[in-house]
């Protein structure tokens, strides 16, 4: 790969997982050399391919270790915090991760000479929600934005790609279960985002593109939870019975699953499921989504077979059988 060098440094924390990986593909593309903040940088070493020799260099910083997290900006041109989590796990909570983070982050930002980062955040985030993980992500703008006003705060919605958490969970699930669950009766509305469409809003805003503010993030169709697990089984080939659960019992459930590893969900997730997930109108009319910005949102059905077709009774080699 041969890639011209602009010069310019960025730290991407969070840079190794789902979204992270794109970012940086993205900035490395535009000749970034990407400095990839991450807790475990020998878990690390896939990104490395998706630059040139030398671009970019993990390098070791946890969120809850202030130290680090100035180590890692110091000589940077810019900064994006990518991290977040979707359950908490042991010491990874809402409030180190999603609250206090950010802000560390910011914070070292301003003393290394910054006046703005690039912060992942979501829509829902909001301080008076009843989920625990939408008043963390309300947390961490209000630390970046009360520490560098002139940051650029980005919400996407569902985001999906080659390995999201979302459709590749339910598909999984499909292979071996006749029944999927709809939680909260599948009602609840998303506006899924291309992971490719977030991570070029990321590079523009890091190319100074972007005014100060925060943006929301979908794609070009809104759908229901009960449309998505359509729409996967449509790609996958299957035919599985969907089964819609009511909110209070869907909670009591997460409730359970959420005292072992690898929970299906959690009683927070479900809160997050009684707002409906798409962007403002007040966005819309201020030209802070993709469209805004100039960048037209991938489909789901362009997207979604490209990395879908492995859980098809025969995996890949499905992809040209009649349907």
């Amino acid at each position: 790969m041969s890639t011209a060098l602009n010069g310019k440094l960025v730290t991407v924390f969070g840079a190794s997982g789902f979204l992270g990986r794109h970012i940086v593909q993205a900035l490395a593309r535009r000749g970034y050399r990407v400095r990839a903040a991450v807790r475990r940088p020998d878990l690390a070493t896939h990104l490395q391919p998706l630059g040139a020799p030398g671009q970019i260099m993990p390098v070791q910083a946890n969120l809850r270790y202030r130290w680090s997290v100035d180590r890692a900006v110091i000589g940077a041109d810019a900064v994006v915090n990518a991290v977040g989590i979707l359950a908490p796990s042991g010491k990874q909570s809402f409030d180190a991760v999603q609250a206090f983070g950010p802000r560390a982050i910011a914070e070292a930002a301003r003393a290394a000479g910054l006046d703005r980062v690039t912060h992942i955040s979501a829509i829902g985030a909001n301080p008076d929600s009843t989920s625990a993980y939408a008043r963390s992500k309300a947390a961490g703008e209000a630390g970046i934005l009360e520490t560098l006003p002139d940051s650029v705060i980005l919400r996407p919605s569902i985001v999906f790609g080659p390995e999201d958490d979302f459709f590749n969970k339910f598909a999984d699930m499909a292979r071996f279960a006749p029944v999927l669950p709809l939680l909260g009766g599948g009602d609840s509305k998303f506006q899924p985002v291309y992971v490719c469409d977030v991570a070029e809003s990321v590079a523009r805003a890091v190319d100074g593109d972007l005014k100060p503010g925060i943006y929301e993030l979908g794609g070009p169709e809104i759908k229901s939870f009960r449309d998505c697990l359509e729409d996967m089984l449509a790609v996958t080939r299957r035919k599985r019975t969907l089964l819609p659960i009511p909110f209070p019992v869907a909670s009591a459930m997460g409730k359970v699953f959420q005292l072992f590893p690898m929970a299906p969900f959690t009683a927070d997730q479900v809160e997050l499921l009684k707002t409906d997930n798409v962007v403002s109108e007040a966005a819309r009319k201020d030209g802070r989504t993709l469209e805004g910005i100039g960048i037209k949102p991938a489909t789901l059905a362009a997207v979604l077979p490209t990395y879908l077709e492995r859980y098809r009774e025969h995996g890949q080699y499905d992809a040209h059988r009649p349907a």
